[in-house]
């Protein structure tokens, strides 16, 4: 296709300025070319012939023949590139997802399970390079989907789930402990985990800090999110009869101090989402901050095209040769 077309010499296209000097020459000295005869009459000559009025076909042909000749040589070829990439930094990224039953709050819309799982989604569609595990805790904690670079499974995962998988309460230790244990045999250059809650430690036989020591120990770093709105939320408070949650205003509780002490010494950072807006401006600085390196190598194949150019040319040479000795010959 012509867009595909490049030109490995295009300096050699001034030469086409030859042109138009050639034309002016030729029309400058045609007269002086052609010999002329002076009669009183032409009475008996046969005028009808078009041939002379033709001849200039032959200096067209050659002019024909030296553009071709200077396209060849500004060598017309065909590009063909072709790319491939390869990640030098790999990073390795467990999410660690609170699902005790105050995630079902209403300060975030429409709950702070569902807003979370929105824009955990998209922070994951932004990570093509990576691989990615989830892990869920409330009560206890276990691995949802271990790390992979499978993002259909991840977000497949990501989607199922739900409140009422595990025991309730907040057992911010063991989700982070169960984090570093599905990290501690990674070889990327770099591991994180992305831990968010929002309430504060009071499950599991864990303890935050001894999982943030391990977290240390094996490189680890752990960007932190408490989740919930400043005041108080409309939170589930007891069932309904037909099993589905009753809701009332609850003070939110989250032990900031814990989490911003997790970050720091893991080499993370502590972030506060009190809304959607906020939550998913953090996901997009971790996004952010969290760059995998790719090299991309471009493989560049040319196919050159001046030959049927020079093909072109010695056509118009030839024709222009056969007309000047044959049907021209008693003009020239």
């Amino acid at each position: 296709m012509l867009e595909n077309i490049s030109f490995a010499n295009p300096e050699f296209f001034w030469l086409f300025l030859l042109l138009p000097i050639a034309l002016l020459w030729y029309f400058f000295k045609r007269k002086e070319q052609t010999a002329t005869l002076k009669i009183s009459s032409i009475q008996g000559f046969n005028t009808s012939s078009i041939l002379p009025k033709l001849k200039p076909i032959l200096f067209l042909f050659r002019l024909l023949a030296l553009a071709a000749i200077i396209v060849a040589m500004a060598r017309p070829q065909t590009e063909d590139i072709s790319t491939r990439t390869k990640t030098t930094k790999g990073i390795d990224i467990v999410m660690a997802i609170d699902v005790s039953s105050s995630m079902l709050a209403r300060d975030l819309k429409p709950n702070r399970l569902t807003a979370l799982k929105e824009v955990a989604a998209d922070f994951i569609k932004k990570r093509p390079s990576d691989r990615i595990g989830i892990v869920e805790y409330a009560g206890e904690a276990f691995t949802k989907t271990p790390i992979t670079s499978d993002k259909s499974i991840v977000l497949s995962s990501l989607k199922g789930i739900t409140y009422g998988q595990l025991n309730d309460g907040t057992a911010i230790g063991m989700g982070l402990a169960t984090s570093v244990n599905r990290l501690k045999e990674s070889k990327a250059i770099s591991k994180i985990i992305i831990l968010l809650t929002d309430g504060v430690n009071n499950s599991g036989f864990i303890e935050p800090q001894t999982a943030a020591d391990l977290a240390i120990e094996f490189g680890i770093k752990t960007y932190t999110i408490g989740l919930g709105t400043n005041g108080n939320a409309p939170s589930p408070i007891a069932y309904n009869p037909d099993g589905s949650f009753r809701y009332g205003m609850r003070q939110v509780e989250i032990d900031e101090a814990l989490l911003k002490d997790i970050a720091k010494v893991t080499g993370g950072k502590y972030f506060r989402a009190t809304n959607n807006k906020k939550l998913e401006a953090i996901y997009d600085e971790i996004n952010k901050l969290e760059k995998t390196e790719i090299e991309e190598f471009k493989y560049y194949k040319y196919e050159e095209k001046f030959r049927p150019w020079i093909f072109i040319a010695g056509i118009f040479l030839l024709l222009e040769w056969l007309l000047r000795n044959t049907i021209f010959r008693s003009f020239v």
